[in-house]
């Protein structure tokens, strides 16, 4: 070591040396053995838990299932009703809780039928009766979904009507993004699909449409509702002072306010619209849009997907505007609806708390 021009040398001892050797070789010694003991508890855990995989997803062959049924068709019969019992509380599991009463008439009801067949067979081939007793409780159990997936529908269907929309095109799937092969399902004898599957398949299939398309529906307040500034309809223009016709409702509030997705659905444009200013649209399917203008900050991108209460922008004062406010329109194949009854069917949405009663009353709005 050279210091002020003096120079010090610092010696170390070989035994020294050999001890911070031994140190190091002992250190190394011990990672190596600890890497194995790591390497071989988990070579031991996987050898382990693939033996117990084999064990429970053991299928039994044909053989033993011929075997089974050869020995009685009674045990075969219990071991039906039980998978059938966990499939029927998978289900409801699934589903929730289905009400005692159905709506009836919208689709047969075979359990008499299958009540005669149950005899019937029970009658003729005795070791059948409980495979009969089973297919019979499937039957009854198919039906009572179907009889689900159609009350849920109509309710939803309702909901729809209420705001003045078609179920019937606002529900329609797209099929223009659907494929793969064709994979046919037979649940009857003689390959054939039986009456009563189908019919559940396309109650389930009008079910998902619709609430689907009701999720897409414009349900959440697109801003904090300080009070509506302009109404839908015929106002006099704030520039003009001549009558005209406005498309949405104008929500006020301060510069910089988040502004949120009223549903589910894509972005479908940002940027600047003429009238408009910062604007930002959203499709929800099926010809339905809706449209946020006058942003002071735009915060989101076309092809977003978005679902309701997702922030989209701020509010701001840009276009043709006379100060901060959020402009909202509901449009569909670009024809403009009264927002107002999409938002009201949110319970308490245009109201709001009376400080010294706690009872509700109307938020004001002017043209």
């Amino acid at each position: 070591m050279r210091s002020n021009g003096h120079v010090r040398f610092i010696r170390l001892s070989a035994q020294f040396q050999m001890r911070m050797a031994g140190a190091v070789a002992g250190a190394v010694l011990l990672w190596a053995v600890m890497m194995g003991w790591m390497v071989l508890a988990q070579a031991l855990a996987a050898y382990g838990h693939a033996s117990l995989l084999e064990r429970e997803a053991a299928v039994a062959t044909a053989e033993s299932r011929v075997a089974q049924y050869r020995s009685g068709l009674g045990e075969v019969a219990s071991d039906l009703a039980k998978r059938q019992e966990f499939i029927e509380k998978s289900v409801q599991g699934a589903i929730g809780p289905m009400p005692a009463s159905l709506p009836s008439g919208t689709v047969s009801d075979s359990s008499d039928e299958a009540a005669k067949t149950v005899r019937k067979i029970s009658r003729i081939l005795p070791e059948a009766a409980g495979l009969a007793k089973i297919e019979a409780r499937q039957l009854a159990f198919i039906e009572k979904l179907t009889r689900y997936a159609d009350a849920r529908s109509a309710r939803a269907e309702t909901a729809i009507r209420r705001l003045g929309l078609n179920p019937g095109i606002i529900a329609t799937g797209d099929r223009r993004a659907m494929g793969g092969p064709l994979i046919p399902m037979f649940t009857g004898a003689g390959n054939h699909l039986d009456p009563r599957f189908a019919r559940f398949g396309a109650s389930l299939a009008r079910m998902s449409a619709v609430e689907h398309a009701l999720v897409r529906i414009p349900n959440t307040l697109p801003a904090s509702l300080e009070y509506i500034s302009s109404g839908f309809g015929f106002r006099l223009d704030p520039f003009t002072g001549g009558g005209a016709f406005h498309a949405g409702l104008d929500f006020r509030g301060p510069i910089g306010a988040p502004i949120l997705a009223a549903a589910a659905g894509t972005i479908s444009f940002t940027g600047i619209k003429q009238g408009y200013g910062n604007c930002v649209e959203i499709s929800h399917g099926n010809g339905l849009m809706t449209r946020y203008a006058h942003m002071s900050r735009i915060a989101a991108r076309v092809g977003e997907a978005v679902g309701p209460g997702k922030v989209i922008g701020a509010i701001g004062s840009t276009g043709r505007s006379t100060g901060p406010h959020l402009h909202f329109e509901v449009r569909i194949n670009d024809r403009p609806l009264d927002p107002r009854p999409f938002l009201e069917a949110m319970p308490h949405v245009f109201k709001k708390t009376n400080p010294g009663t706690g009872a509700s009353a109307p938020v004001s709005s002017a043209r």
